[in-house]
């Protein structure tokens, strides 16, 4: 493992202090349920690191692109969006090191954009606990710059929902997950949108992400948009 982790090193453009960061990042939830020890996965790391990418794209596009605030929530969801943190996580082979249960390597885990999309998202969560923000920094502008002048080509319901509600600034939306079921290969997330208190759409998915983009999208056809 130690030589693996000299290489993804050089990949990431980062050196860790602590190399157990490293591979906790590294640790899918299947591969730490078979070793019996659940709390050694990934999805903490993954929770923090989708707030510090958040955080970090929205202060990059602020400052670099003069555009309304609507666009710019546009810009940085497809910049974090699934399909493009699994497009980085590619550009670095990601895959290859990660930890995986025998059942995930089996059924292409090394290769699903939902396990290297969350993995993506741990790793900017590790660098930022080792070095802090501006190594964090570092590492993600290597990835996001670009996108600064991509126009968005997916649809991301979540965020024109949230367009469609900020317009009253007393309304609350919150996406609840009702139901996790399956093998850790084979995932299953329902996910409910909530208006305050009341349920305004339902989605389902092999990730979270999924499940909330089709709870927004179930949302807005019954809003007729």
């Amino acid at each position: 493992m130690s030589e693996n982790l000299k290489i993804l090193q050089e990949k990431l453009q980062y050196n860790f202090k602590n190399e157990n960061l490293l591979i906790q990042a590294l640790t899918h939830s299947s591969y730490a349920n078979e070793k019996q020890n659940p709390k050694s996965c990934n999805e903490r790391l993954e929770f923090l690191g989708d707030s510090v990418l958040g955080f970090i794209t929205a202060e990059y596009f602020y400052r670099s692109i003069n555009r309304p605030e609507g666009e710019l929530t546009k810009i940085r969801a497809a910049t974090v969006c699934e399909q493009s943190l699994f497009n980085f996580a590619q550009q670095i082979e990601l895959g290859e090191f990660l930890l995986l249960g025998k059942g995930e390597i089996h059924t292409g885990g090394r290769e699903r954009p939902s396990i290297l999309a969350d993995a993506f998202e741990a790793v900017i969560a590790a660098i930022f606990l080792d070095g802090g923000i501006e190594q964090a920094k570092a590492f993600v502008m290597r990835f996001v710059q670009d996108a600064a002048h991509v126009k968005p080509s997916f649809n991301d319901y979540k965020t024109t929902l949230q367009e469609v509600i900020q317009k009253n600034k007393e309304e609350k939306l919150e996406y609840v997950l009702i139901n996790e079921s399956g093998p850790d290969h084979d995932k299953h997330f329902i996910v409910e949108v909530h208006l305050n208190s009341n349920v305004i759409g339902r989605g389902e998915g092999r990730s979270k992400k999924i499940a909330e983009q089709e709870a927004a999208h179930e949302a807005l056809s019954l809003m007729g948009l």
